[in-house]
């Protein structure tokens, strides 16, 4: 329900009685929203969607890449969208398509695999990607692409022939075999070139991996002392529970990139040729079960968070493979019930495909979140989702009941919920009472030294990332959710970047942050997750005056408005925003002097319109060191409750800021203590 109430607020067709499910549905379809075609709400009552649904899904986004396709020789290139992606030269031209083929060839190869014959509109797709693969090794073609220098760095190349070495592992009887020798010989050696060479201290040492190995696996020789150093460096990207810190960063990549790559990789090659290697891989993903799927949402959905947004649903990549491990008590209807979740977060909104294609943003383009090594194919790395279908149709991740895990069976809706990685330090959080995921990540990066600009960006450096509230661009006016704003030397309002995690003790997050541009300026952050939000104390130990800004998450406009008003509680004052699916409220408790609710146009991923509680003050140095906030929510319609506004019954401040006192009117207490 929550999903069709999105699409029809979006459509802005919310309160119209007239309109049936049915005609909703017909308006999905003219909007190319993928339909779910005879759904199994046996198997899975909550998505409707089986193995076959996501063959269907897999051929929706693949026959949208064939629309650019008139005949064997036309390449996957796709219109680009305006902005900071490439192409901005003729020259990143033969590496777009690059992209473009290998990528959409993670969507076509599981498909390949069940129906070898597949055509779209007239033309077969194994034909098609065998004629683009020697396209490549044509020095007379446009789309040709040279042996690495020995003098040349790791590129883009290098990432996309690893994505055709997945792929040939996965479907070698079609895309490989067919090839002449002379023809295997060229493709070896061009991609060898890229493989047998430098590479990035990140999951990008895997596509060096893919290479050598398929090729080793094909009886040519490679450099096998470079693979197995590789090898035992991803292993050292190991951290804890599941996690691989991708040098620097935690995001998405670190589980799914890492956790897909390592345990594919050991079941096509590695258990065979470096069985102890192998093991290690699965292992450490058999870790990931204890915390990643509490990542996502109780409806499935994947919080907005880290680079590489547009990959989207390949999050969820590394849960099929999980019905492959054996005597393990995983609960993989849970897992498929996420997976077929997120799938439909994307494929069912109605601004995810544009021009046939997947746009370069969470929902529709959203310009903040797109990073400048990304074109317009290379959304499809998403289809990474769909290598989930080399699962047998008989394993439990297909077979096994669709359920909603801890939410149906644990949690409790008047609770908050928990998960600490101590060695990562992220913290997971479940919101019962929403349906919603959040996380604190990692985050310390300069703009000075961040030369492709996204890990010092709203990417990474927002307090917390909630699926239910996608993150929104800061506004130069000062416009901010879910961070702090600075109003620095130059006059400009700079954001936090630059934290370092401290501890978690009693249920309180603690981090310190340093402003890039003038170290003086710093804050001393704890935080404690409640049933309805969050309850924020700083301590600010800044030596001079400085305006600040801090923003709760922002509401985008689903057509129907965002309503503004004020609720006193006791000597409080809320603030309360309403956009027809949630409400948000912050209360000011210390140290803030004006809370306003601001308007903002183009900054957020959902709607061009959108709003955002800021509270601001004046700093002195002087004076109050304390703030303290409430940033709470709950669903639109519900009338908030005192204690749900006001849970704390007192706030004392003692030994000059290094200690602050909470008593809850639940009778709870707390001691936030800053070093």
């Amino acid at each position: 329900m929550k999903r069709l109430t999105a699409v029809l607020l979006l459509a802005g067709l919310w309160g119209c009685n007239q309109q049936t499910e049915k005609q909703v549905i017909e308006e999905a379809k003219s909007e190319n929203i993928f339909e779910v075609v005879n759904p199994d709400y046996e198997t899975s009552p909550y998505t409707g969607m089986t193995r076959q649904h996501w063959k269907d899904a897999a051929l929706y986004l693949l026959k949208g890449a064939f629309s650019y396709v008139d005949d064997l020789d036309d390449p996957m290139k796709f219109p680009k969208l305006p902005g900071k992606s490439y192409p901005q030269k003729e020259s990143q031209v033969p590496t777009e398509k690059l992209e473009g083929i290998c990528r959409t060839l993670f969507v076509a190869a599981p498909l390949l695999k069940d129906d070898p014959e597949l055509e779209i509109g007239g033309i077969g797709v194994a034909e098609y990607y065998r004629h683009q693969i020697l396209n490549l090794l044509d020095s007379t073609h446009a789309s040709y692409i040279p042996h690495r220098r020995e003098d040349q760095g790791p590129t883009q190349i290098l990432v996309e022939f690893g994505a055709l070495g997945m792929s040939l592992f996965v479907a070698p009887d079609i895309l490989w075999d067919p090839l002449s020798q002379e023809d295997k010989d060229r493709l070896a050696a061009t991609m060898l070139s890229y493989g047998d060479g430098p590479t990035v201290p990140s999951n990008w040492k895997f596509f060096n991996i893919f290479v050598l190995s398929f090729f080793k696996d094909q009886g040519y020789e490679v450099n096998e002392e470079l693979l197995v150093h590789y090898l035992n460096k991803s292993l050292e990207h190991y951290r804890a529970d599941g996690w691989y810190n991708d040098a620097p960063a935690y995001d998405y990549y670190s589980m799914w990139a890492f956790q897909l790559y390592g345990s594919m990789w050991s079941e096509v090659f590695g258990k065979e040729h470096y069985p102890e290697i192998a093991a290690k891989f699965l292992d450490y993903f058999d870790d990931m079960i204890d915390n990643y799927p509490y990542l996502f949402s109780e409806d499935g959905e994947m919080i907005m968070f880290g680079r590489s947004i547009s990959y989207r649903m390949g999050s969820i990549a590394p849960f099929p493979f999980m019905g492959q491990l054996e005597d393990k008590e995983i609960n993989l209807g849970w897992l498929r019930r996420i997976s077929s979740g997120v799938m439909l977060q994307f494929l069912q909104h109605p601004e995810f495909m544009q021009d046939n294609v997947p746009t370069l943003g969470f929902y529709g383009h959203f310009e903040p979140a797109v990073q400048n090594y990304s074109c317009r194919g290379s959304v499809y790395w998403m289809g990474k989702a769909f290598l989930g279908l080399l699962i047998p149709e008989d394993s439990p991740f297909w077979t096994a009941k669709e359920n909603n895990g801890p939410w149906e069976d644990t949690f409790q809706d008047d609770q908050v919920y928990n998960k600490y990685q101590e060695i990562s330090n992220l913290l997971i959080t479940d919101y019962p009472g929403i349906g919603a995921s959040e996380v604190r990540i990692w985050c310390h990066e300069k703009v000075a030294d961040d030369w492709q600009k996204f890990r010092s960006t709203e990417n990474y450096n927002r307090l917390a990332y909630n699926s239910a509230f996608p993150w929104q661009a800061d506004g130069q006016k000062g416009e901010v959710a879910m961070n702090y704003l600075i109003k620095n030397a130059k006059a400009e309002w700079e954001a936090f970047r630059l934290y370092t995690f401290q501890k978690y003790e009693e249920d309180i997050y603690y981090r310190d942050v340093v402003l890039e541009t003038d170290e003086n300026i710093k804050m001393q952050l704890a935080e404690m997750t409640l049933p309805n939000g969050i309850l924020r104390v700083d301590k600010n130990l800044s030596d001079k005056a400085v305006d600040m800004r801090m923003g709760h998450y922002a509401l985008p406009d689903l057509g129907q408005g965002i309503s503004s008003t004020l609720q006193t509680v006791g000597e409080y004052q809320a603030t309360i925003i309403d956009n027809g699916e949630y409400q948000l409220a912050m209360v000011p408790l210390l140290g803030w002097s004006e809370t306003e609710t601001v308007a903002t146009q183009g900054l957020h991923p959902v709607s061009d319109s959108s709003k955002v509680i800021n509270v601001s003050t004046s700093f002195d140095p002087a004076g109050e060191h304390i703030h303290a906030t409430l940033m709470l929510w709950k669903r639109s319609g519900e009338e908030w409750t005192e204690k749900e506004l006001m849970p704390v019954a007192t706030i004392d401040v003692q030994d000059e800021g290094q200690s602050v006192q909470l008593s809850f009117i639940d009778g709870k207490s707390r001691s936030v203590d800053f070093n």
